[in-house]
C-alpha cells in the first residue's frame, strides 16, 4: 500500500525492495509527527517539537562503518580509515535486512543534498522509525512538489534499527553496521537509532564524489556579511568544538552549520537544517538556538524532560552529553535562503585543546594553514562518539577524518589549491582550555572568542601587533580591546609556568610524531614553518 506522493517509476517496487506492508512516502512534518506519535516513538514537546530517546546508542558507531571492498574504488578509498567490507558480505547484510523488512511499514523521503543547483545529489531515504523520516527531511533539503514527480535517487539509504547484524554472517564488528557500496549507490545502516549516522553517511558519499568535480567537500559550518556574499568564511571543527555556535552570528548570514562545498563559484550547504548540541544551551548565550527547542518539527534527542510540562533540562546529562535538537535553517532568523555564498576569504580552523597550550586566536600562513588542516588537532568532547566520556586529545585529518573516504592528501590539495587561488586569510581558533588543562583550567570563555572572531571577520584584526608563538611559529595578537591581554599568551594564564612549557612540549611532540605521514606529500616549505622548535 502506498501513501503520499511519489514519482510512479520510483516506487520501492522499482528499486527492487518488495514485500513491504505499507510504504509512506515523502510525508510532510505533520503527518510524520503524527504517525510517530502512534507508533510510541517520541512525545509532543511544547511548541510543537518531537522529544525522542535514541535508546542503547546516543552517538555515532565510528568502527561500525564500513566500505565495500568493489573494484571501481579500491584504489581511491582511504582503507587505513575505511574499514572494508567484502562484496559477498554486504549483499548477503542486504538479503537479510530486506527479508527482515518484508511485511512491514516504511517511511520514504526523497531529497537532495546540496543547495547549488549544479552540484546537488538526490537521495532516497528508507527509514523504519517516522521520527528518523522527520529527522533526515529536516537535515537534508526539500525538493518542490513538481520535482519529486520527476524524483530518481542518485543514491539510497536504507535504515533499520531493528536488525541486528551478525558479525559471523555479515562481515561487520557489532550487531552495529553502517555500510556503503559505491557501486550498487546504497547505503545500510542497522542496529542503533542514533539519527546522526543518516545524515553522516551522506557527508560520507559526498567526500567521495565530489573532489572529482574539483570540489572540495568541508566539515564546517559557512557565513557572509550582510549583503555581500563574497564576504564568505567557513568555520573547520569536529563536533564540539563551536561549529554552531560561532557561525550563528546575529551580524552575519548563515549558509550552514556542518557540511559544505566549495566549488570554482561558490560556496554551499549541503544541508537545509541544523543539529546543534544542547546541553548547557542557554537562552541568554544563544537565543535563536535555544528558541528552536520549542518550534514546531524540531527533533529533540536524548534530553531529560518534566513529564508534566515537558519543560527541557539541559544540564541534565543522565542520558548522555551528545543531547540535539535538529530544526530547519529557516527556523535561524538571518540564515540565507538560498544556502549559497561566495568563495570563503576567511578560513578559520576550530580545535578544542584539552591541553590548554594553544592561544583563542592565531593567524596562519597558507603552509601553515595546511599543517594544521591536515594534523585537524581537537579533543573528542563527552558523547559524541560511544565511549567518550570526557575530552580526549585527537588528530582527525582534515577535521572530519571518521567522514573521509579518500586519502587525506587528496583533499589536502584541493585546499591549498583553493586557498592559493582565493587568497583567502586562514585562522587558527581555540574554544578548549586556558589557564590549565582539562580538570584544572577553565574552557575559553565565549565572549572572548567571538570578539576576536569578529575582528578577523571584519578586518580590524589586521591592523594589531602580533608576536610570534615560541611553540608553533604561527602569528599572535598582542591585544584587542575588550579582551584580557594574558588570554592571547596562554603561557601567563598558567600559575605553573613550568607546567605549561612541559604541556606544550608533550602537544609539539604528539604534532611532530603524527604529521610524519604527510611529510613526503606537503614538501619542506611546510614542515619549515609548522612548528617553531621542532
Amino acid at each position: 500500500m502506498i501513501v503520499g506522493h511519489v514519482n510512479p517509476s520510483q516506487t520501492l517496487e522499482e528499486n527492487g525492495i518488495f514485500g513491504t506492508s505499507k510504504v509512506f512516502y515523502n510525508l510532510k512534518d505533520h503527518d510524520l509527527i503524527t504517525e510517530a506519535i502512534k507508533r510510541d516513538e517520541g512525545v509532543l514537546g511544547n511548541g510543537g517539537a518531537f522529544l525522542v530517546s535514541t535508546g542503547k546508542y546516543t552517538g555515532r558507531s565510528p568502527k561500525d562503518k564500513f566500505v565495500v571492498n568493489e573494484n571501481s574504488v579500491q584504489s581511491t578509498i582511504w582503507w587505513e580509515n575505511n574499514t572494508p567490507m567484502e562484496i559477498s558480505a554486504f549483499n548477503k547484510l542486504k538479503s537479510d535486512m530486506l527479508g527482515h523488512m518484508a511485511q512491514k511499514e516504511y517511511f520514504v523521503q526523497d531529497l537532495y543534498a546540496g543547495s547549488d543547483p549544479e552540484h546537488k545529489l538526490n537521495v532516497r531515504m528508507i527509514t523504519e522509525l517516522a521520527w528518523h523520516s522527520l529527522f533526515i527531511r529536516t537535515m537534508l533539503r526539500r525538493p518542490k512538489l513538481d520535482e519529486l514527480n520527476i524524483f530518481e535517487p542518485e543514491f539510497t539509504v536504507i535504515n533499520c534499527p531493528s536488525f541486528n547484524s551478525d558479525p559471523s554472517k555479515h562481515g561487520c564488528r557489532s550487531d552495529v553496521v553502517i555500510a556503503i557500496s559505491f557501486e550498487q549507490k546504497t547505503i545500510l545502516i542497522a542496529g542503533t537509532e542514533y539519527a546522526g549516522e543518516n545524515k553522516k553517511s551522506i557527508f560520507s558519499i559526498l567526500n567521495y564524489l565530489l573532489p572529482e568535480k574539483n570540489i572540495m567537500p568541508m566539515h564546517c559550518s559557512a557565513n557572509h556579511a550582510i549583503g555581500d556574499t563574497s564576504d564568505t568564511a567557513v568555520f573547520f571543527g569536529l563536533s564540539g568544538t563551536g561549529k554552531t555556535t560561532l557561525s550563528a552570528d546575529p551580524n552575519r548570514v548563515l549558509l550552514g552549520d556542518d557540511e559544505h562545498g566549495w566549488s570554482d563559484d561558490t560556496t554551499f550547504n549541503f544541508e537545509g537544517g541544523c543539529y546543534a548540541k544542547t546541553i548547557n544551551l542557554s537562552a541568554e548565550a544563544e537565543p535563536e538556538i535555544h528558541a528552536t527547542t520549542a518550534k514546531f518539527g524540531t527533533v529533540i534527542e536524548n534530553m531529560i524532560y518534566d513529564n508534566y510540562t515537558k519543560e527541557l533540562d539541559f544540564h541534565d546529562d543522565s542520558l548522555t552529553a551528545n543531547m540535539r535538537c535538529a530544526y530547519p535553517l529557516e527556523y535561524i532568523s538571518n540564515a540565507s535562503k538560498s544556502a549559497i555564498g561566495g568563495q570563503p576569504n576567511n578560513i578559520i580552523m576550530l580545535t578544542c585543546d584539552a591541553f590548554g597550550v594553544l592561544p583563542p586566536i592565531a593567524r596562519l600562513s597558507p603552509e601553515q594553514a595546511m599543517y594544521h588542516f591536515l594534523s585537524g588537532f581537537t579533543s573528542k568532547v563527552a558523547g559524541t562518539e560511544r565511549g567518550v566520556t570526557e575530552p580526549q586529545p585527537t588528530f582527525s585529518t582534515c577535521f572530519g577524518a571518521p567522514f573521509m573516504p579518500r586519502r587525506p592528501e587528496v583533499y589536502g590539495a584541493l585546499l591549498r589549491d583553493k586557498i592559493a587561488k582565493n587568497k583567502s586569510k586562514c585562522w587558527l581558533v581555540n574554544t578548549g582550555w586556558t589557564g590549565g588543562a582539562y580538570g584544572q583550567g577553565t574552557r575559553m570563555p565565549i565572549k572572548a572568542t567571538r570578539a576576536l572572531l569578529t575582528a578577523a571577520l571584519n578586518g580590524s584584526l589586521n591592523d594589531s601587533t602580533y608576536r610570534k608563538d615560541d611553540n608553533f611559529g604561527f602569528d599572535v595578537p598582542t591585544h584587542l580591546e575588550g579582551v584580557d591581554s594574558n588570554l592571547l599568551n596562554p603561557r601567563n594564564t598558567w600559575e605553573d609556568k613550568s607546567a605549561y612549557d612541559i604541556a606544550a612540549a608533550k602537544l609539539i611532540s604528539m604534532f611532530v610524531d603524527n604529521f610524519s605521514q604527510y611529510e613526503n606529500f606537503v614538501g619542506p616549505s611546510v614542515l619549515d614553518q609548522a612548528i617553531k622548535n621542532k
